[in-house]
């Protein structure tokens, strides 16, 4: 089997757009640095993994859905625009399977290194573009983990499991209950319940 061919010295990438491979890094070469300038950007890519709290996230490799708009600045490209996640979990209070789809507002200004933004601004207050790309994936990840409830609900009046059964008691009769005989008096309860055998 004949080897594959060696590409041409100087061809260009086929992955120029997408460095590494990365689905969310963005290449700002076709924004360019001249204030005013800008870019749509709708793609959907696939969640990463770690995105959740304890009872809801987003599954690793869902589609996320990004409609943004890519304007470049005097100190950085600022992203504007929405975002579709769809999340996963548990109710909190009945265990019952949560489905839902969040449909999220962001904007954040990226700034370029060496700007006054960059300057002025803590390692942890802003975010910075990285050569000639910036990653949304933090950008998202921030966004929707901050907005997952921490108890997720499948109903906002979900009554939640029964004590006694453990059953959902949104799908019991209205009259379930559950006799409660204090054990103090159990003794005399057997005595004085009539036999079946009369």
């Amino acid at each position: 089997m004949p080897a594959a061919p060696m590409p041409r010295r100087g061809a260009a990438s086929t992955d120029v757009r997408r460095p590494g491979g990365d689905p969310w890094k963005v290449d700002l070469r076709e924004l360019g640095r001249r204030a005013g300038s800008m870019r749509e950007w709708d793609r959907t890519v696939p969640a990463p993994a770690g995105w959740g709290v304890e009872m809801i996230g987003v599954p690793e490799g869902a589609p996320v859905q990004l409609h943004l708009r890519l304007e470049s600045v005097m100190e950085g490209v600022l992203v504007t625009g929405e975002v579709d996640v769809p999340v996963t979990g548990q109710c909190a209070r009945c265990l019952e399977p949560v489905e839902d789809t969040l449909q999220l507002d962001v904007q954040e200004l990226f700034a370029y290194e060496g700007s006054t933004t960059e300057a002025t601004s803590e390692e942890d207050e802003v975010r910075r573009i990285d050569g000639e790309h910036l990653d949304l994936a933090p950008l998202v990840r921030d966004t929707v983990v901050l907005t997952l409830p921490l108890s997720p609900t499948c109903t906002p009046d979900c009554s939640g499991l029964c004590v006694d059964c453990g059953q959902r008691i949104d799908d019991l009769p209205a009259d379930h209950s559950h006799e409660q005989l204090d054990p103090r008096w159990a003794g005399l309860a057997d005595r004085f319940t009539p036999s079946k055998e009369n």
